[in-house]
């Protein structure tokens, strides 16, 4: 089933300094003719593979709200009039809390958007400024009101932890900050340093100051300690929602399902096949001018790469993965196959693996990394063809 979309705007009002996403600076690009060939990608995408519905959309950057009012307006438009969109379940917008204007929430909110995801990372003014942020503790608060005032009644926060120069307390308070505003939905990452970015270079030159490991591991556990009390499930490795309000469009990555991806430097999959798009905006515009898919490279998925991503996608959720469910998917008895891994995995303690319930125990989620990769490089098309 494909019935999710992603779509990519890459240009942003600054660059952070941990991003490592397809973006752009906003100033000076041609963002008209970015939509135009936004729309003409999803035209062309829904007459190669056509669907009957939509449930899920998600609209992230770059910044999103780095549009204007009339740009967005012209985006979802066009979007309606190309995309099944009349049993949408969930429709998110990343939101930049500088630019949560309350012209652009009515726009969305007019459009048939219903879930918010705001971008705060933290409420510490020197590690905004640490991390490249321009927005404020108070933005962060005018945003969340005015969205409330907008109608919105889904909204989800950003946070991340192990950043340069911070310490447990600060993302302590970070945490009951964010818990306190009344939201539904809070992300949080621990910083990866990545290539082509900011601290990438500075990490190069002996110039990035990060956390201990083991401030980190608390920053981590004060996380589900206090998210819990304030009544937030967990219910993957990074997502805490109180109930009813897990994000629907991230449950189709983890559950290694197909989606739509469409916009400059977007990732999609569909029947079988994975796809990044041509990530620089004039490159992308120019392929759609001449009515060509913007295709930068594809790639069809074997049987047994489904197989690893199902599992180590599917272990991120705290409630984990069916052996038996994804046995009968793929047509392999993955008791067999991982059998090895199961067992010393659960000897270890990083797994539970009960009734054919797989997942991560408190221990595993500390160090899911090195669970996932037990599951990788580990099969052949042999061994999945001799099972199956």
């Amino acid at each position: 089933m494909r019935n999710a979309a992603y779509i990519h705007i890459p240009f942003c009002e600054h660059i952070c300094h941990y991003c490592d996403f397809n973006k752009v600076f906003l100033k000076n690009q041609p963002v008209n003719e970015y939509i135009e060939a936004l729309l003409e990608e999803m035209r062309l995408t829904m007459k190669q593979s056509p669907i009957e519905q939509l449930r899920t959309i998600y609209i992230g950057g770059g910044t999103p709200t780095a549009l204007s009012a009339e740009q967005l307006k012209r985006l979802f438009t066009g979007m309606r009039e190309i995309l099944p969109m009349e049993e949408l379940l969930e429709f998110t917008v990343e939101v930049n809390p500088d630019s949560s204007e309350e012209e652009k929430l009515a726009v969305m909110r007019e459009a048939g958007v219903n879930r918010l995801s705001i971008g705060v990372q933290s409420f510490e003014k020197d590690l905004l400024d640490h991390i490249g942020r321009t927005h404020s503790s108070d933005s962060v608060y005018d945003a969340v009101t005015r969205s409330r005032q907008a109608g919105f009644n889904n909204i989800s926060l950003d946070l991340m932890f192990g950043l340069p120069h911070q310490s447990v307390d600060q993302f302590i308070d970070t945490i009951e900050k964010a818990c306190v505003l009344g939201v539904e939905h809070i992300s949080a990452y621990s910083l990866k340093v990545e290539e082509k970015t900011v601290f990438f270079n500075r990490q190069r030159k002996g110039k990035l100051s990060l956390p201990p490991e083991e401030d980190e591991v608390r920053m981590y556990e004060e996380l589900q300690e206090r998210s819990k009390a304030h009544g937030f499930t967990q219910y993957e490795i990074s997502n805490f929602a109180k109930t009813g309000y897990e994000s629907n469009h991230n449950l189709v990555y983890w559950k290694n399902e197909e989606y739509f991806g469409f916009g400059a430097g977007a990732h999609g999959y569909v029947n079988g096949v994975r796809h990044q798009n041509i990530g620089t905006v004039p490159k992308y515009i120019d392929s759609l001018t001449k009515g060509e898919l913007p295709y930068l490279r594809e790639h069809i998925v074997t049987k047994v790469e489904q197989i690893e991503e199902a599992m180590f996608m599917g272990l991120r959720k705290l409630d984990g993965v069916d052996l038996g469910d994804l046995s009968t998917r793929y047509g392999v008895d993955l008791t067999k196959l991982y059998a090895r891994q199961l067992n010393d995995l659960s000897e270890r303690g990083l797994l539970s693996y009960e009734d054919n319930r797989v997942k991560l125990t408190n221990e595993g989620l500390l160090l899911a990394n090195e669970v996932f990769e037990q599951f990788l490089a580990v099969l052949d098309e042999h061994m999945v063809k001799k099972e199956s």
